[in-house]
């Protein structure tokens, strides 16, 4: 057995020298992040595994833009699952309108009279959903022509701005799955197209042909969920009906004992088979905002950047 390395600041740490540190105290919530660090290397190494990314919670109201955009850049991933929250975030930044800082005690009622909203201490103007109808007028044309959500997100990437996680998917041809999309503000802009007697219409369904033929055809596929939510059980249910991960980690605050699937922990998913029982796999209990731009520095230190 080994011992608790206790940690050593020295001057001038670097974060991977410390994520280093944290590995080798090997127990709780430090020791699984520098674990999670070295399962996400192996991962991302290994040319034979597709690297399935699950990212669900307010990650864009929590500054993550540009961390998610870094993953998709480097070609850390190779398939991208996500809600339509998150996009709508995304392209509300792409298109000029930054999140504000708030705080959680503020008063909910005066931020209605003010046109703001408010996502714990993060806060939105309310005006945003006016631009979007704008860009969703602009474009609709050109996205009425996807026959499912992958190809719509696509088209979507392709018009949105460049500093965006929906134009970094389409230039590096990364494929977006978001299968609850109508459950976002980008869903409400395509039902108000409808409701005016426009026309689209998108197979929700096929997109489930398209995952789980990319899991059929790897050789081995990885697994890095962050905040868990519908994109980690979409991936999860393309691991059951292909082959198993081979490496999983999972960045969540949920607790498992109530049977969702954000807190479950992954060797849940052995039972499954989502999970191959030799996988190397780390679950860790940690705020997404705090653990993930600490795992992009360390890995972009290992592995290199753009």
């Amino acid at each position: 057995m080994k011992p608790v390395k206790q940690i050593k600041i020295s001057g001038n740490l670097k974060v991977n020298d410390l994520i280093k540190e944290m590995a080798n105290v090997g127990v709780m919530g430090s020791g699984n992040l520098g674990k999670a660090v070295d399962a996400l290397e192996l991962m991302i190494n290994d040319k034979e595994c597709k690297v399935f990314f699950g990212v669900a919670g307010a990650m864009i109201p929590g500054g993550m833009q540009n961390v998610i955009i870094d993953f998709l850049d480097n070609k850390y991933v190779d398939v991208f699952v996500t809600t339509g929250a998150m996009l709508t975030h995304d392209l509300v930044e792409g298109l000029g309108y930054n999140h504000i800082q708030g705080n959680e005690k503020m008063d909910d009622a005066e931020l209605n009279k003010k046109g703001l909203v408010r996502m714990y201490d993060s806060l939105m103007q309310n005006s945003v959903y006016e631009r979007l109808e704008v860009f969703f007028e602009d474009n609709f044309e050109e996205l009425s022509k996807a026959k499912n959500i992958k190809e719509f997100l696509n088209i979507l990437g392709k018009v949105s701005p460049e500093n965006t996680v929906l134009h970094t998917c389409y230039k590096n041809k990364i494929p977006i799955y978001c299968p609850a999309i109508a459950d976002s503000g980008i869903g409400l802009m395509i039902w108000g197209k409808l409701a005016k007697g426009m026309k689209i219409n998108i197979d929700a369904f096929d997109d489930l042909k398209e995952i789980l033929d990319t899991a059929w055809t790897s050789k081995k596929s990885g697994v890095f969920y962050v905040s868990g939510g519908v994109p980690k059980n979409f991936i999860q249910q393309a691991m059951q009906f292909s082959k198993e991960a081979k490496y999983a980690v999972q960045i969540t605050t949920d607790v498992p004992n109530y049977g969702g699937s954000s807190g479950a922990p992954l060797n849940e998913g052995i039972s499954w088979g989502k999970l191959d029982e030799s996988a190397n796999y780390v679950d860790l209990k940690c705020d997404s905002t705090i653990a993930l731009p600490i795992i992009l520095a360390a890995l972009k230190d290992r592995i290199g950047k753009v």
